[in-house]
């Protein structure tokens, strides 16, 4: 049977499943979990520890229609400074529940657009947190830098308050299919940027770029591949666009008829994913790629690869502390989430407390089943010696998980001596194979199309 025509038969094309950068999935947070239990867990953080922090900016100029993102327009500078200054307010009300000597191994602002913060905003945020919690030696502070709002100015500013990772966003640069995602963004412009960025010292250069857009095709997304790669940057995600319309009202301003089909929107990845590759990239999980050289490939070679919330990363920290509206935080025994809208969060942060509005503590088989989507997602392959060993599963309790997934998608799994193993040609499958081992209902969450 010809490759494409059995990720049919498996339902590959028809298929909509969980991005798995969490487990469980945020839908699956639970209402009434508050503030207690994150300060609680914040003052479990050992002393002396390395965490990451995730500052979130839900503020664009524009929105892009594409974009499914928390985010909300505004054509002035005033409510972004007024959330900067909530956000400073949240850095002091964590400053006094962090146990001593914290420092950061990362940080990264996102958004929305933290480049609409004036570069006064940009060093006095930086400025407070890095007056709470250090950056560790060998630290990364990544920001996304949108190119239409990133001036000399901001870039001058992130560069003085240490950035030393960029992250623009692409997604095509194809200008009919530009006008249909409501995001205007010339080469030359972004090509600007991230000449400024280096010239800045950045040395670490991320891009995203979409697939399955609207009128795409295979030469268009070849022809936008092409210029991204003469940009050279050092990690590339290939998203899958999600078409949720029901979830992004936005979304209805881009008319379905011209998506892509499930199988062009293959043939599209496919034809980016071979150009990566005879750049010189290595493929890292289901849509990542990487120079050789960058800590992300590096990592990925030694079997550390982990996935969050930005994706596949290279940060081993336990911890990671969601700032700003609709952040979620990360312990090792649970998640936490803030208040999705901006005037909760505000609210909470000005009397005082923390805006935690929902969460999940972890129980049951959650952390067995979350490392083994983890481990499927990053390397396709679960080590059951390595559950056994840290997670004290039986060998009966994985042979029966495994044999499930066996049993549903017959050769396109393979156990071995104890593992399970996704072969090269079964990855398009990999989050529908990860779902055999999510125990949460999947009906109450509306997921995007697994290809």
């Amino acid at each position: 049977m010809k490759p494409d025509k059995q990720l049919e038969r498996l339902g590959l094309f028809d298929a909509k499943v969980p991005r798995y950068t969490s487990y469980p999935t945020a839908p699956h947070f639970q209402g009434g979990f508050g503030a207690g239990e994150f300060v609680s867990w914040l003052g479990q953080i050992p002393a002396g520890s390395r965490i990451s922090l995730y500052l979130h900016v839900p503020f664009c100029r524009r929105l892009c229609w594409f974009c499914a993102c928390r985010t909300q327009g505004t054509q002035s500078e005033d409510p972004v400074i007024a959330y900067a200054q909530t956000l400073r307010d949240e850095i002091a009300l964590l400053a006094r529940h962090l146990p001593e000597k914290i420092t950061l191994s990362r940080l990264h602002w996102g958004g929305g657009t933290p480049t609409l913060l004036p570069p006064d905003e940009i060093r006095r945020l930086a400025d407070a947190i890095f007056s709470v919690v250090p950056m560790a030696p060998g630290g990364e502070f990544s920001v996304e830098i949108d190119p239409n709002e990133a001036d000399d100015a901001r870039l001058d500013a992130l560069a003085r308050a240490g950035m030393n990772r960029a992250s623009i966003g692409v997604q095509d640069f194809d200008p009919e299919i530009q006008k249909a995602i409501g995001r205007n963004q010339s080469y030359e412009l972004t090509k600007r940027i991230a000449d400024g960025l280096r010239a800045r010292g950045i040395g670490s250069l991320n891009a995203d770029i979409l697939y399955g857009l609207p009128h795409q095709d295979k030469l268009r997304i070849a022809d936008s591949v092409q210029k991204l790669l003469s940009l050279g940057p050092d990690r590339v995600a290939l998203y899958g666009y999600a078409h949720v319309p029901w979830m992004s009202r936005r979304q209805q301003l881009i008319p379905s008829d011209s998506l892509p089909t499930p199988q062009e929107r293959l043939a599209l990845f496919e034809t980016a994913r071979a150009l990566f590759a005879a750049d010189g990239y290595d493929e890292i999980g289901i849509d990542h790629f990487a120079l050789p050289a960058d800590g992300l490939s590096q990592t990925w070679k030694e079997g550390r690869l982990r996935r969050n919330f930005q994706g596949y990363t290279d940060d081993q920290s336990g911890v990671l502390v969601g700032l700003g509206a609709s952040s979620i935080s990360r312990f090792p025994q649970g998640y936490a989430q803030n208040a999705p809208a901006t005037a909760a969060y505000t609210k909470a942060i000005r009397e005082g407390r923390f805006s935690v509005s929902k969460g999940h503590v972890f129980q049951g088989e959650d952390l067995l089943r979350g490392r083994i989507i983890e481990a499927l997602m990053c390397d396709f392959r679960v080590s059951g010696a390595g559950l056994i060993r840290d997670y004290g599963a039986s060998p009966a309790r994985l042979a029966t998980l495994f044999k499930a997934a066996e049993e549903r998608f017959g050769d396109m799994v393979t156990l071995q001596n104890g593992d399970l193993l996704i072969p090269d040609q079964a990855r398009p499958l990999t989050r529908m194979i990860a779902r055999m081992f999510d125990e949460y209902d999947s009906a109450k969450a509306q997921h995007s199309a697994a290809v």
